[in-house]
């Protein structure tokens, strides 16, 4: 690496650990939020939901401001919103305030997540890009790791407001490094396609919003029939709007290649795979094997840890294999991990047994991630990487929300909380889905091209055409 890459590599990698590890720290907190804000469930839940929401509709807008405006220019303005919100969420005086708060840290982390992708995807090569990324999400991989131990630790040891405190120095120190370090790039758009920003960020909206809301006011409720009528109406009309405007945020022709298309598809289930797993795994080693946040933090680590260790492996190996393998393997690796649970989960159970299933699952999505990123900026041409980098990040985000709310109405469907017993018949059922979204994973990365390389399938005039 050059030392402009190395700079943008590590800049971008610390500052998306910094919004990962957040996303995870909270979930250890929640019981401690409760009692000392006095919030109610619905409450609590909207401490999670008001940071996806706004996180993954502005997932898009992100992309489309980093090209118009800066890359590097929304990536700090992105870290500076992020470190006043987490003030904001360690002062709350009430939930309400937390809610709000938290709402506004998803936009800061939605401008961090895509611009820190977009920037190391133009930093580097296609012959090198699957390396660099696979270091990247290795280092994310951290965040994963220590999020509900340092969630754990940090709630039990000092207090919960201190897991938001710790945001604000990283962000300070990171806002002049990425001013400094990192070369000022934009896209090829001129001009703001404000209309496809709109249509988008409301169709988002509504897909998110039905699917939060799903378990709790009905699937068939008017409420979230509303919201999915709404989201397809607005969806349809943003694809219309694109393919008709002469400067696209999202042009349409992206779609026909099979990389773009297969890649996102592949990881919308897997990621929607993990996340079903990862919000009931730390619930069962709880509320299943009886441990406490911390010792479930510290027993998720031999599956959380595997993204540290493996995905920069796999990265290169992407460079010289090519991403299909990888996205079949992959994904195929994460079922047979989440399978294995789901026949040997019960009540009380040694923990030991959960450690194999967890390692193949771990390896299985750590492969998957560097893969399907490199099949998708590598299948547009070079000034259309932040809008694929966007579209990546958002169905990544629209994946685990999807796989959190199937899992949700599988284990409602199958057990509850009145017992470990009951538990553990609920977890069988939400670990499940999370195999079988692996499963879908695997058969959509069976349908990339054997080789993808740096817009290949897409002529140079496509990131500028509907």
């Amino acid at each position: 690496m050059t030392s402009k890459q190395k700079w943008i590599l590590v800049l971008a990698a610390m500052a998306a650990f910094m919004t990962a590890l957040d996303t995870l720290v909270v979930t250890t907190a929640l019981s401690t939020i409760q009692r000392d804000l006095g919030a109610s469930v619905e409450g609590l839940e909207w401490t999670v939901n008001a940071y996806n929401l706004s996180f993954a509709v502005l997932l898009m807008t992100a992309a489309a401001l980093g090209d118009r405006l800066g890359r590097r220019r929304v990536f700090a303005a992105g870290i500076g919103l992020f470190v006043v919100a987490s003030a904001a969420c360690a002062v709350a005086p009430s939930v309400g305030a937390l809610i709000a708060a938290r709402a506004v840290q998803g936009a800061g982390a939605a401008a961090v997540t895509t611009l820190a992708l977009a920037l190391v995807g133009a930093a580097f090569p296609p012959e090198k890009r699957g390396g660099a990324l696979g270091i990247f999400f290795a280092v994310n991989g951290l965040a994963v790791a220590g999020g509900p131990l340092v969630g754990g630790a940090i709630t039990q040891g000092i207090a919960w407001e201190w897991i938001f405190w710790v945001n604000v120095p990283i962000g300070l120190a990171l806002i002049p490094l990425v001013l400094r370090r990192i070369p000022e790039s934009q896209g090829p758009d001129k001009s703001l396609d404000l209309p496809g920003l709109a249509l988008v960020s409301g169709g988002v909206l509504g897909l998110v919003w039905g699917l939060v809301r799903g378990n709790d006011a009905g699937w068939g409720s008017v409420e979230v029939l509303g919201a999915f009528t709404a989201a397809a109406v607005l969806l349809v009309g943003f694809a219309a709007f694109e393919l008709r405007t002469r400067a696209p945020m999202l042009p349409m022709r992206f779609f026909r290649s099979r990389a773009f298309s297969a890649g996102n598809a592949a990881i919308f289930c897997a990621v929607g795979g993990l996340f079903c797993a990862v919000f009931f795994m730390s619930q069962f080693l709880q509320s299943g094997l009886g441990y406490d946040p911390l010792g479930a933090g510290l027993r998720l680590l031999p599956w959380t840890a595997t993204l540290f260790f493996v995905a920069p492996v796999a990265g290169k190996l992407v460079d010289r294999f090519g991403e299909r393998p990888f996205l079949v393997v992959g994904p195929l690796l994460q079922a047979i991990g989440f399978g294995w649970i789901a026949l040997v989960a019960e009540a009380g159970m040694d923990y030991w047994t959960l450690v194999p299933p967890l390692i193949v699952a771990g390896v299985g999505i750590s492969m998957s991630f560097p893969a399907a990123q490199n099949s998708v900026v590598g299948s547009v041409p070079e000034e259309a990487i932040g809008k694929a980098a966007g579209t990546n990040s958002t169905m990544r985000e629209l994946g685990g929300v999807l796989g959190i709310a199937i899992g949700v109405a599988a284990f409602a469907g199958a057990g509850g909380y009145a017992t470990p017993s009951d538990f553990t018949d609920g977890f069988v059922a939400a670990i499940s889905v999370s195999a079988g979204l692996s499963v879908l994973a695997a058969l959509f990365g069976g349908a990339l091209p054997s080789r993808v390389g740096a817009g290949a399938e897409l002529p140079a005039g496509a990131a500028a055409e509907g």
